[in-house]
């Protein structure tokens, strides 16, 4: 089959599309004829070697960590998929992904793909939904009538957690660069602050129950986010490489947020959209041997917005 490789860390020249060994599926596992795969920023820090102690991987390595696709074999012991359905994934970020023709996968990871959205567009909702998902209501336990800011909305998990908190009944303030400023309001944000003409913590004028960052933002940025925080509130944070900071006079607790593969969730994420509720953006589809260029973009800054890796087709 075919498949992107990297043989070692490094820039997105390392990429490699190229014929390997198709995976057979072992003990609960099953193998997935890949519909597509999307980029996602830690594709990008893995390649280059930035992850090798929280995501060691093998090299050669396939990246490509969301999968859409149709099952085509069942290892041993694998009940409640058949052959032929159609799923989604966040696959184990650890083994080979689905920037190939195949990809294994454990059984469990999987849910049924949307029916109202195309097989390879649903490759777009796995890792940002989760996040999102995670972010809002694992940790922060968001509820209806709250205030929530969401820091760096522009993006695909901004997208989705402004829609999620929305339908969860909350106020949402979000930031935005001018070029996503108007896709923020259309995913129904009831405040958007242009974060690169005002100082957000200024603002924002009454305190909220929730600050989601999703912003590579200094120390100090996400501290002073900490401030708008009411007293027993919540800040998660996903930029990982910078501890979310707590203020354990007035109960403020920060979270830094891991996201985990979660079918349940993913699936309750694919009635969404199937229900109207929840809106995938895809701004491209690439097909699968021009993913270097994807990397090589992302490693620029160009990427348009959230880009799905389409598989070839037999």
């Amino acid at each position: 089959m075919k498949a992107v490789r990297f043989h070692e860390y490094g820039d997105p020249s390392v990429l490699r599309y190229e014929d390997v060994e198709q995976p057979v599926p072992g003990a609960g596992q099953v193998l997935i004829r890949v519909a597509a795969t999307s980029f996602n920023g830690v594709d990008g820090n893995i390649r280059a070697g930035f992850m090798q102690g929280p995501i060691p991987v093998t090299l050669p390595h396939t990246p490509g960590i969301d999968v859409s696709g149709t099952i085509a074999a069942l290892g041993e012991g694998v009940t409640g998929i058949q052959f032929g359905d159609q799923v989604i994934g966040f696959l184990p970020m650890g083994a080979d992904g689905a920037a190939a023709e195949y990809v294994v996968a454990p059984a469990e990871i999987l849910a049924p793909a949307p029916t109202s959205i195309s097989l390879a567009d649903a490759a777009a909702l796995p890792i940002v939904g989760l996040t999102a998902w995670q972010a809002l209501f694992d940790h922060a336990k968001l509820a209806a009538g709250q205030r929530v800011l969401i820091n760096g909305a522009g993006g695909a998990v901004g997208g989705h957690a402004v829609q999620l908190a929305k339908n969860a009944g909350a106020y949402v303030i979000a930031t935005a660069s001018p070029r996503s400023i108007e896709q923020v309001k259309a995913t129904g944000a009831d405040e958007v602050i242009d974060h690169t003409t005002t100082e957000v913590a200024a603002a924002v004028s009454d305190p909220v129950d929730v600050v989601l960052n999703l912003a590579p933002i200094s120390p100090e940025q996400l501290a002073a986010l900490l401030t708008l925080i009411r007293p027993g509130g919540v800040l998660v944070n996903t930029t990982v490489w910078m501890p979310a900071p707590s203020d354990e006079q007035r109960g403020v607790r920060g979270i830094d947020l891991f996201v985990r593969s979660d079918a349940t969730q993913l699936s309750h994420l694919v009635a969404l959209i199937d229900s109207g509720e929840l809106h995938v953006d895809v701004a491209q589809q690439v097909p699968l041997p021009e993913l270097p260029a994807v990397h090589a973009q992302a490693a620029a800054g160009a990427l348009p917005g959230k880009t799905v890796i389409v598989a070839p087709t037999a």
